[in-house]
């Protein structure tokens, strides 16, 4: 008799590993890297977390969670480095 494998839901990181919902950045982060920032946007973008989820989770605005979006699809993990964003204005 096969044994099924009960995995956890999974998206692809920006780092190209996989991301589930206890290896995202913790709900009480403070320090938000780019790294961080882009995992989270990628969850929302696999279906990890809805929209909603990932702004309550992580206290963050609508336009928050936009703007790093944006940054993302536009720029790429470099376009959320704080010190690189004007660059990319």
């Amino acid at each position: 008799m096969g044994y099924a494998l009960s995995r956890e839901p999974s998206v692809i990181g920006p780092e190209g590993t996989p991301l589930t919902l206890a290896t995202l950045p913790p709900p009480d982060t403070v320090r938000w890297v780019a790294r961080r920032k882009a995992e989270v946007v990628a969850a929302v973008k696999g279906g990890l977390l809805s929209f909603e989820e990932a702004c309550s989770r992580y206290r963050l605005t609508s336009e928050e969670f936009l703007s790093w979006q944006r940054h993302v699809d536009r720029h790429g993990l470099p376009g959320l480095r704080v010190t690189r964003l004007q660059a990319y204005r």
